[in-house]
């Protein structure tokens, strides 16, 4: 178990106070619970492609197409450029 030093905002401040007076729990309690319970949050609703989707790569790139069909959409452009006989 390690000890932190954490500083908070007023308002951080006074939510804290507000669940001690609410429910009787230490500070410690209480910082501990709502960690757990983000924690819990965070993990059941972020998927892979959630975190991609935070970015924005703007127009344009060098695909032919969706790395579904690439294989195939390889073929064809390759065989396009073949010189013919």
């Amino acid at each position: 178990m390690s000890t932190r030093s954490v500083r908070l905002d007023d308002e951080a401040e006074e939510a804290l106070e507000d669940v001690t007076r609410a429910t009787g729990f230490t500070m410690t309690d209480a910082i501990k619970r709502g960690l757990l319970m983000f924690r819990a949050e965070v993990n059941e609703s972020r998927k892979p492609s959630d975190f991609f989707n935070t970015y924005d790569f703007g127009e344009g790139g060098d695909a032919l197409g969706s790395a579904r069909n690439m294989k195939n959409l390889l073929k064809n452009k390759l065989r396009s450029r073949k010189p013919k006989k």
